[in-house]
């Protein structure tokens, strides 16, 4: 098999304005859950009348949290690794090895459940079998006598991610435990494991802390973890997280849903589309801002074609040749250039050339003025837009100044508009600055909507097109506007305002689900619920007897209406006629004149107002045989020689 991309190809790329933001996405992760199991991460919520309430303990939450998040993340993101460790469990095993190995003296009562790796199907199989199955559960989980050593777990993950992903940009351990302080008698194992933590950073592994509180209980970061988790102060936060405890009650939402949210909030690394962006706010006042792209279409991932190799399945990979039309003899990719149409001839760039077409200055994003956000209308948005958050690493004290822009523009709310390059190759955009304040979510805590700056770009004058001439729209009566008001007033969502994370893609998950069915030999299914879908009982509920109501106004208006501008109420003097007595004349059926009996005036007439394409490809065909020239191709090229044709004759 040849290279997936040939050569030619990805040098034109390189030249397309458009960065390609799943390139952000799909950099590799490696992430290894450490699971506690303690007698106190084993026992059970207290009892609760609640529906909601989970019956889990901490620690079989925490192992089905990474089963799910497992099975997510094999199919978001096949490239990335993930490992479970068990900590302070009475048996040990190290990568492949039993109890018996040195593996269990190296590292005794560290369990690595399943090893760092790009999940399989038997890795999910192994979580899911523990998750239900109850006596692999208590035969697994048991907890070791003595307390569990934290700098044996940091060195056991310590190697892990030094022999299974050496190379990762991303590496980050997530610990999951209640104790709070572990080593409170032992002040050398407490330096022990600080030196080990130390290690990991020094590594470039990440510490996620997921703490858990119980109901008699409050779990408190300052007695061990503030020096076991290291952050770099130069570095600074790159978005604003936000610190949480997790409950293990028998209340409200259950550990395991608390879980897997805060889990999914932190899986994802967050990198940066460009950094250290210079930010210029006026003469000689200039910060750095990193952006990032937090909206991103999720879709199901491409479909491959494989082989049969022997008794492996191989992925197949294409390859694409360009050929000469005529002899069929293949192109070289030097023979190749980029050329664009003008008039009817094609104009030629060398490389030189068309990286100068390109190039318009150094990135930058400069304020040219403030406008209050009232001005900005709903519809000049033509892109996504972007999220920017200060950085210290180009100019100190970015931070500050950032957050006095970000506070001045929420308060009085107005917006900045900027020119906006964002890499050295990108043609320039005009952006509004907008600010969002933080929101958090109602039941978890987590943040749902960071602080900072959104740069939205809107249209230049070459972007806008007229709209189409459309008839003058009727205007309602006020007492049908009125009714529809208290039905709009009785179907607002709970606050006025749209959370996208109540609201997943039904056609997505669905895929998902029958993936993961067929990968893990499981029966598909059943459709889960469509949260999409209107409740129309609690519709009818709330707003059914407004609804009537407008209906009925809306009846009555119609037959005034009618009655007022056509006669009858029924509109039977529009049927009659303007005098009530001759039908209206029948339209006379035109036949459409077709391309071989057009003149050449006509032909060009029908050219210039670009309404050639309505013809059908066989009346094209026959035209250009008529003309001597190719029928083969696509609609386009037959349109495009048709074209090409009247310009040169």
């Amino acid at each position: 098999m040849a290279e997936s991309e040939p050569s030619w190809k990805a040098e034109e790329e390189e030249d397309e304005e458009d960065y390609d933001e799943n390139n952000y996405l799909s950099q590799k992760d490696a992430v290894l859950f450490a699971i506690d199991v303690s007698s106190s991460m084993l026992a059970p919520p207290p009892p609760s009348d609640d529906k909601k309430a989970g019956k889990d303990s901490p620690t079989l939450a925490a192992i089905k949290c990474a089963y799910e998040i497992m099975t997510q993340r094999i199919i978001s993101s096949p490239k990335d690794m993930m490992g479970v460790l068990l900590f302070g469990t009475e048996k040990s095993k190290f990568q492949n090895e039993d109890t018996s190995s040195r593996g269990s003296i190296a590292y005794p009562h560290c369990y690595l459940l399943c090893d760092l790796g790009i999940p399989s199907a038997a890795d999910v199989k192994e979580l899911l079998k523990i998750g239900e199955n109850k006596t692999d559960a208590e035969e697994l989980l048991v907890p070791s006598e003595e307390p569990a050593s934290m700098s044996n777990m940091l060195f056991c993950a310590n190697q892990i991610f030094t022999t299974r992903a050496p190379n990762f940009g991303s590496r980050r351990l997530f610990i999951i435990t209640d104790r709070d302080d572990p080593h409170s008698l032992d002040k050398a194992a407490r330096s022990q494991a600080t030196v080990r933590a130390k290690d990991l950073y020094d590594l470039g592994v990440i510490i996620d802390l997921f703490p858990i509180s119980h109901p008699n209980h409050e779990f408190d970061r300052s007695k061990f973890y503030d020096d076991i988790i290291y952050r770099d102060p130069a570095e600074g936060e790159d978005l604003a997280v936000v610190s949480s405890n997790l409950k293990s009650s028998g209340d409200g939402i259950s550990l395991l849903n608390s879980l897997i949210s805060d889990i999914n909030s932190k899986q994802v690394a967050k990198r940066t589309l460009f950094s250290n962006l210079p930010f210029e706010l006026g003469p000689n006042i200039t910060i750095s801002v990193k952006g990032y792209n937090l909206l991103q279409k999720q879709e199901p991932a491409r479909s491959c074609f494989i082989y049969e190799q022997g008794e492996k399945l191989q992925m197949a990979e294409g390859v694409t040749h360009k050929f000469r039309e005529g002899d069929n003899s293949l192109v070289d990719k030097t023979e190749i250039k980029r050329a664009y149409k003008f008039g009817g001839s094609q104009v030629v760039f060398t490389a030189d050339q068309q990286k100068k077409l390109k190039s318009w200055e150094s990135p930058v994003l400069r304020i040219i003025g403030f406008k209050p956000q009232s001005m900005l209308p709903t519809w000049a948005s033509v892109k996504k837009a972007t999220f920017i958050y200060p950085s210290e690493d180009g100019y100190i004290g970015s931070t500050r100044t950032f957050a006095a822009l970000w506070q001045k523009l929420l308060k009085d709310k107005i917006m900045g508009v900027a020119w906006f390059i964002a890499r050295s190759n990108a043609a320039p955009l005009i952006v509004a600055i907008l600010p969002s304040a933080e929101r958090f979510d109602d039941v978890l805590g987590a943040q749902v909507i960071p602080p900072g700056l959104w740069l939205y770009p809107i249209p230049f004058a070459d972007d806008i097109r007229e709209p189409p001439q459309v008839p003058k729209p009727l205007v309602a009566p006020e007492e049908l506007i009125d009714q529809m008001r208290m039905v709009v007033r009785q179907l607002q969502l709970p606050k006025a305002i749209y959370d996208p994370t109540k609201y997943s893609n039904p056609a997505l998950q669905w895929h998902y689900k029958v993936l993961q069915a067929l990968a893990l030999d499981e029966e598909v299914p059943e459709q889960s619920e469509d949260k999409t879908i209107p409740k129309y009982r609690q519709i009818n509920k709330r707003a059914g007897e407004y609804i009537k109501n407008w209906g009925e106004i809306l009846e009555e208006q119609s037959r005034a209406y009618a009655k007022a501008h056509y006669g009858d109420s029924d509109g039977a003097k529009l049927k009659r006629g303007s005098d009530g007595d001759e039908a209206p004349q029948k339209r006379i059926k035109t036949e459409k004149k077709g391309l071989e009996g057009m003149s050449h005036n006509d032909l060009k007439k029908v050219v210039t107002a670009g309404n050639i394409s309505k013809y059908t490809i066989p009346e094209l065909r026959d035209w250009l045989v008529s003309k001597g020239l190719t029928s083969a191709g696509k609609k386009g090229d037959l349109v495009e020689r048709v074209e090409q044709w009247v310009e040169d004759n």
